[in-house]
């Protein structure tokens, strides 16, 4: 074993960063010996220093994150403190420097992964980010290692554990949206201001990742169509009980039938009980892979949290770090395919549909003309009437979205139809 230690700079000591140092620390002598060489935490940057942290050197602790990456005998930079800036000119400035660089940071990721790969490549260092998608799930490394003699057409999941745990308390308890989202606000899973993960943006850079990994194509944010969960009522729970479903918000990326293009999006929809989705309960993350000889293969488990990412954050270090000692970088960036990123409209699945209808004859006959003559074939309809109210529920075939979405705006006009109460996406059949 090399006696010299590995150097390591620590961008950030929140949540992820100090559950990151704690292991470093606890587990040294173990990591030594998996690695092949000591690590020593060389410094840690943070915004409020005279905050105590413990189990981490007062000495180590600096503001100044940039002459930290560039004192030029660092190895590995971890980063974890989130955003695009300053986290992307402090990366570029650790590979300028000779460091390699392990990141939880998905919204970078996303939206700047190529630019970062390319500096990685020509600086001749690796930049590694297994935590920046599904917490503790190991993920990237299946794509980019295990199965990169496959071809995968397909990756649908759960990776976000706010939006999962709310929908599954409206699901289990009967919760509507906001009394579902203060509980868990109370229990830590949401923050004060959710955003980022009710409207479905967490979600979003995470699947323009797992895209850009699965089909070896450039996918960005900006590529990925986005829906948020915070229309789903209770309704629409009733509903999917009825079709022997639930619903979930889900990142869904695939390869088109005919090979030439693929979809990301995230939004909610239906999926069958017996689907494997299905049945993540609470704020775990799962991800269900569909590759051509592989088969069906699920990925499961904590998504978020302290501990749990940390430990996608030490594998990855301890990945770098081998690469390191033999004088090798891992996998880099894969788009050799260069396949465009189809938008939303040509994305083809099936469509819950909720009218609010007159009570009168020839209404369902109106409503299934249009249906007709926007080419989107209906396979359910159910008619009921309760307090005077009358309500048509329409499920389709297989249609194009925009094909449904141009059925839903002519359905408008009609002096029959009074509002469309919901529209859910079906999936996984």
């Amino acid at each position: 074993m090399r006696t010299r230690p590995l150097k390591v700079a620590l961008l950030g000591c929140g949540v992820v960063g100090s559950e990151v140092a704690r292991i470093m620390t606890t587990h040294a002598d173990d990591l030594a010996a998996r690695i092949g060489a000591p690590v020593e935490l060389a410094g840690v940057a943070v915004r409020r220093p005279s905050k105590v942290r413990e189990g981490i050197d007062p000495s180590l602790v600096t503001t100044d994150a940039t002459a930290l990456v560039k004192r030029g005998d660092i190895d590995v930079v971890v980063e974890v403190i989130g955003g695009i800036e300053p986290a992307r000119g402090l990366i570029m400035t650790a590979f300028e420097h000779g460091a390699s660089v392990v990141s939880a940071n998905k919204a970078l990721i996303a939206q700047d992964g190529a630019a970062l790969h390319a500096a990685a490549e020509e600086h001749g260092r690796d930049l590694y980010y297994e935590a920046a998608v599904a917490g503790a799930i190991p993920l990237i490394r299946p794509l980019r290692e295990s199965l990169v003699g496959d071809k995968i057409n397909r990756v649908m999941g759960i990776v976000n554990g706010t939006t999962n745990f709310i929908l599954d308390k409206m699901d289990t308890t009967g919760a509507g949206y906001q009394e579902a989202l203060d509980e868990a606000t109370a229990l830590g899973y949401a923050e004060a201001d959710p955003t980022a993960d009710v409207e479905g943006f967490d979600a979003a850079a995470k699947a323009a990742i797992l895209a850009g990994i699965s089909f070896h194509t450039r996918v960005r944010l900006d590529d990925v169509y986005r829906e948020g969960m915070t229309e789903v009522t209770a309704a629409d729970f009733a509903s999917a009980k009825e079709m022997g479903c639930t619903i979930k918000l889900l990142a869904i990326c695939e390869r088109a039938a005919h090979g030439g293009s693929v979809t990301a999006r995230v939004h909610p929809a239906m999926i069958p009980l017996d689907h494997p989705l299905a049945s993540v309960r609470g704020a775990y993350n799962a991800v269900f892979v569909e590759a051509e000889a592989a088969g069906q293969l699920m990925f499961y488990g904590p998504g978020a949290g302290g501990a749990p990412t940390a430990s996608a954050v030490l594998g990855d270090l301890v990945a770098v770090c081998r690469n390191k000692l033999g004088e090798a970088t891992g996998p880099g960036d894969s788009a050799y395919t260069q396949l465009p990123v189809s938008p939303m409209g040509e994305v083809v699945t099936r469509y819950h549909i909720s009218l609010d209808v007159a009570d009168k004859p020839g209404v369902l006959a109106q409503v299934a003309t249009v249906f007709a003559e926007h080419g989107v074939s209906i396979d359910t309809v159910r008619q009921s009437v309760k307090d005077g109210e009358a309500s048509l529920v329409v499920v389709t075939h297989r249609a194009a979205d925009a094909a449904l979405t141009g059925t839903v705006d002519a359905l408008r006009k009609l002096d029959t139809v009074r509002g469309v109460a919901s529209i859910m996406r079906v999936e996984g059949e």
